[in-house]
């Protein structure tokens, strides 16, 4: 199983930018896809953005397209979430996650370790 620590979140004014890391471990994290997910308060957990285990393929949910963008470096076991034009609603914990070997960046229910989340609070 892939171990996976979050960092980057903090507080920023509407329209500002950050940018979140998260660190893994294990044999298999080169050959899995990543993600991140979000949970706001009093909402459930949705998936923001993820990748194939190449960096080759992504997917971004619609509220986020075009202003985020995920990327990985497998030598350094580090995945990546650039946060542009930031807006109160992208307000919530952000959790990266590890997909399952063999199973595709797009098969959101195969997500299934995940790191303890960082906060991102954007004021307006």
């Amino acid at each position: 199983q892939v171990q996976l620590v979050e960092s980057g979140g903090g507080l920023v004014q509407a329209g500002g930018s950050l940018k979140l890391s998260c660190a893994g471990s294990g044999r298999t994290f080169s050959r899995i896809a990543m993600g991140w997910f979000r949970q706001a308060p009093g909402k459930e957990r949705e998936v923001v953005t993820t990748i194939n285990w190449s960096g080759g393929s992504t997917y971004y949910a619609d509220s986020v397209k075009g202003r985020f963008t995920i990327s990985r470096n497998n030598a350094k076991f580090t995945v990546y979430l650039q946060m542009d034009s930031l807006k109160p609603e992208d307000t919530a914990i952000y959790y990266c996650a590890a997909g399952t070997y063999g199973r595709s960046y797009y098969d959101v229910s195969s997500f299934n370790s995940w790191g303890q989340g960082t906060q991102v609070t954007v004021s307006s």
